[in-house]
């Protein structure tokens, strides 16, 4: 498995749009700054997140972007339902008659457990827990790396 760069980028914006929560917007400049990423490539993830609810941006010399919602009501569920999509690892763990080997192949299990297991993981991790994990890790305030 592995985690395409919407996710991993997106979570990174989530995370400094969480870090700046109680101070306002921040502009895309800002965010694509402080998280190395390229605005075009941002602009495109903020959309996106936009778009389902999860952050709000606003125009004007006080505009940007922010959270939709405060950091502890935002799961890194929501996150990979918007920028991952709704499919499984593999498409058989969502509809095992995709396969002809359904009725005898026993990794199909092992694949829905593994996917059943990562989406707990998601659902009960919100944008407030990676922030609380962040600042544990760096007091000061510094950089971290996702």
């Amino acid at each position: 498995m592995k985690l395409n760069t919407k996710m991993r980028y997106g979570t990174r914006a989530l995370l400094e749009l969480a870090l700046h929560h109680e101070q306002g917007a921040l502009s895309l400049g800002q965010i694509a700054a402080a998280q190395g990423i390229s605005e075009k490539y941002l602009e495109a993830l903020l959309a996106m997140l936009r778009n389902a609810g999860l952050v709000q941006s606003q125009r004007g010399p006080q505009g940007g972007y922010r959270l939709a919602r405060p950091p502890d009501k935002i799961t890194l569920r929501e996150v990979w339902d918007v920028l991952e999509g709704p499919e499984a690892f593999v498409p058989c763990t969502q509809d095992p008659t995709l396969c002809e080997r359904w009725t005898t192949c026993v990794t199909q299990e092992i694949w829905a457990e593994m996917y059943a297991a990562a989406l707990q993981v998601l659902e009960k991790t919100t944008l407030a827990d990676l922030v609380a994990r962040g600042q544990q890790r760096l007091p000061d305030g510094g950089m971290y790396i996702i």
